[in-house]
């Protein structure tokens, strides 16, 4: 494997309900090399959506240490973990998270104007994102005009549009049919060869865990065993 980009060591997570502790990830240790697809596959409520909101610094470990391009996540502060985050990281998700009242570009462009990005140089971005993912003449619409799979390479193209370093994926082809699940696996490992970026994908889909390089089994909030597929 190349030099880890994410390395996660002892990992622990613990939801406390107030009547009930849950314990969510229980000691997990991962490595995920530069430039590597790795899935992540397991049952419903085995961890796999919590290692990764942990993992990316959208919740904290109750235990354990994060690093991520040789920093620790839990050296910084929440500004500077959210701007790290905006910076160097792209989300995918299952249901879009898309503004209904904003066009296709509108809403591809909205993470780079909060970060600071002046407004012409954010649209020429998001206009470049939106062709790369094939949507080109789609720009001016609204979620509620575009299909399940167009809805879901505009989330493809805002994950993208700042050019990060890991994107992580929550079941990204889990709202689709087949036919474009396997499209938007095309794109994503297209753009994985082209770009060098790293993807962590959460999945329950063993035909989408089959096109990445490696997939690690979850069960009970532990890695149950590793698949090293290519590379």
């Amino acid at each position: 494997m190349s030099e880890a980009i994410i390395e996660l060591n002892s990992l622990v997570k613990t939801y406390d309900t107030g009547e009930v502790q849950v314990q969510a990830l229980r000691g997990v240790d991962l490595s995920v090399g530069r430039g590597e697809m790795v899935a992540i596959m397991g049952p419903s409520g085995c961890g796999k959506t919590t290692l990764l909101n942990t993992a990316s610094g959208l919740d904290d470990p109750t235990e354990g240490s994060i690093t991520i391009e040789g920093t620790d996540l839990g050296s910084l502060d929440d500004n500077t973990k959210t701007s790290y985050r905006a910076t160097r990281m792209g989300f995918i998700f299952q249901f879009y998270n898309l503004l209904p009242v904003l066009s296709a570009v509108e809403n591809v462009e909205l993470p780079l104007l909060v970060s600071g990005t002046p407004p012409a140089e954010a649209r020429r971005l998001a206009l470049a994102q939106l062709d790369r993912v094939g949507l080109g003449e789609w720009t001016e619409h609204r979620p509620g005009q575009l299909s399940g799979g167009q809805r879901q390479r505009v989330t493809i193209a805002r994950a993208l549009v700042n050019d990060p370093t890991i994107v992580w994926a929550d079941e990204p082809t889990g709202d689709l049919d087949s036919v474009t699940a396997n499209q938007i696996m095309d794109l994503l490992t297209g753009l994985n060869r082209e770009q060098d970026q790293t993807f962590v994908i959460v999945t329950h889909g063993r035909e989408i865990a089959d096109r990445c390089h490696r997939i690690v089994h979850m069960r009970d909030g532990l890695i149950e065993s590793e698949e090293q597929l290519v590379g």
